[in-house]
């Protein structure tokens, strides 16, 4: 069952606010800050084994451990930095997945300086199936497997899927104009 469909499942009173807010005004719109679209790329990874509500839930302490998702500042990060990662309670205490963000990082800055933006080197290999971007992925970036890079993907408007036609955010999302509705 899609994230959208167990949101739209849900009786109203037991809608949690967490879950409505990321659905109605985040889950499918496009992202065009590099920053935000690293951010999301660091809590998907970090959801990896864990209920989305977890990531949620931890989203300011990901924003203040990982410096508002500044790709340069992460890119830059030390030993130190890492160790800190480690220790912070707010995030995800998880070696490879803390190892994966700064990597990522470094590499979100080499694809900066060859296509112009993250969000441009997205838009470069658009469209793709599913499993085209898998390997784009897996090759490109650490810790990105096939329901990582299709969550992400449907998270930031470029794979169709977040929301079904019946869900009353469809709408909205589609005047934001996703990428996949491009196709």
């Amino acid at each position: 069952m899609s994230y959208c469909s167990a949101i739209e499942r849900m009786q109203p009173e037991s809608r949690k606010s967490l879950h409505k807010n990321y659905h109605d005004n985040h889950y499918g719109f496009p992202i065009h800050d590099d920053n935000e679209l690293f951010g999301r790329l660091i809590m998907e990874i970090n959801q990896a084994g864990l209920s989305w509500e977890t990531i949620l839930k931890k989203e300011e302490g990901f924003r203040k451990a990982y410096d508002q998702f500044d790709i340069q500042k992460v890119a830059d990060y030390t030993e130190d930095d890492r160790e800190r990662l480690l220790n912070d309670p707010g995030i995800i205490r998880n070696k490879l997945k803390v190892n994966a963000a700064i990597e990522n990082a470094k590499t979100i800055i080499q694809l900066q300086k060859e296509f112009g933006s993250f969000e441009k080197w997205l838009e470069h290999h658009h469209p793709k199936t599913l499993e085209e971007w898998m390997k784009l992925f897996k090759k490109t970036f650490k810790f990105t497997g096939g329901e990582i890079v299709n969550e992400f993907l449907m998270s930031i408007g470029y794979l169709k899927g977040a929301h079904s036609e019946e869900c009353a955010v469809y709408g909205t999302v589609l005047k934001h104009k996703p990428k996949w509705k491009a196709e």
